[in-house]
């Protein structure tokens, strides 16, 4: 995330897509030194690996690179990994077929357990089904390009700790803390590939920013 901010501080008004992608992966790439490279290259589940969703005001377009979502007028949008939701979908079965009770898995999550080898299988896949920056070449048909006209627009840009992305950050605070509340093993109507920990508000990390352009 610090490397990704860095280049954002950096990068030229103009940009393109194109050279932000090649930019932002050349940022992280220095960042691991070569002796790192070739181990990295055999296994991405050990890269840093990071989403950004970038709002170009020159180019009037929105760029979403890994998971995350955003809103467009009232319109959203989400760019989601390959396969997450299919094991979030297997958790929940694991979880409700459980003869454990539904609490056991909020201190010991033994559901996320058993599906993690399949995601770290998943992350095999990263920047080639799917898109992330992790210093290693953005495949570029997998970054949602989002291209807005000259009208006036207002625009919410946010991670995808927001299970119910709302225009206002207040809103969207609430849905997660209803979600906490009525479901904090993500199995209902929202699924994920993990719980609300115990003492925690939140059960993935979380940006938000909304703007008018």
């Amino acid at each position: 995330m610090l490397q990704v901010e860095k280049f954002i501080r950096k990068a030229p008004k103009g940009i393109t897509c194109h050279d932000f992608c090649l930019g932002v992966t050349r940022q992280v790439r220095r960042h691991y030194g070569r002796s790192l490279m070739a181990r990295l290259a055999e296994h991405p589940e050990e890269r840093l690996a990071a989403s950004a969703v970038i709002f170009s005001r020159v180019n009037r377009e929105i760029w979403m690179i890994g998971d995350c979502q955003c809103l467009v007028g009232g319109t959203y949008y989400d760019n989601p990994k390959p396969y997450e939701q299919e094991l979030a979908e297997q958790r929940a079965d694991i979880i409700r077929r459980s003869a454990e009770p539904k609490e056991h898995f909020l201190t010991d999550d033994t559901a996320r357990q058993q599906i993690l080898p399949h995601m770290i299988e998943t992350m095999r896949q990263q920047n080639v089904t799917y898109s992330v920056i992790d210093g290693f070449p953005i495949p570029e048909q997998h970054v949602r390009v989002i291209t807005l006209d000259f009208r006036p627009w207002e625009i919410v840009l946010a991670s995808d700790g927001y299970p119910f992305l709302c225009p206002t950050l207040e809103e969207s605070e609430q849905k997660l803390a209803l979600q906490r509340e009525t479901d904090p093993l993500n199995i209902g109507q929202f699924k994920a590939t993990k719980a609300f920990k115990a003492g925690f508000n939140s059960f993935d990390d979380r940006a938000y920013i909304r703007f008018k352009a």
